[in-house]
């Protein structure tokens, strides 16, 4: 499922398409402001959302073999809450 089928099954709850369209976009850029700010977007039985440090580590060039150094970051993750696990199952 990508985004366009996302937004056509909120359709068939809502009136439009258009209106599916901006609940979908509104949902997703407020996960992504949330994360930014450094707070975490939890989802009862669904999961939580959160912004986790990637600390400085070295690579590796797979092209070259030569050592690289990776910078620290954050980057995003989802951590799945008890009732999507046990549907899964």
């Amino acid at each position: 499922m990508n985004k366009g089928d996302l937004v056509n099954e909120v359709a068939k709850v809502v009136s439009s398409k258009k209106e599916a369209q901006a609940a979908v976009d509104c949902v997703l850029s407020t996960i992504t402001d949330a994360l930014t700010g450094d707070d975490t977007v939890t989802l009862v039985g669904f999961g939580t959302f959160k912004a986790v440090e990637r600390k400085a580590r070295k690579g590796r060039n797979p092209q070259t073999g030569q050592e690289i150094s990776i910078d620290a970051r954050k980057v995003p993750k989802f951590v799945p809450g008890k009732a999507l696990k046990d549907a899964l199952k």
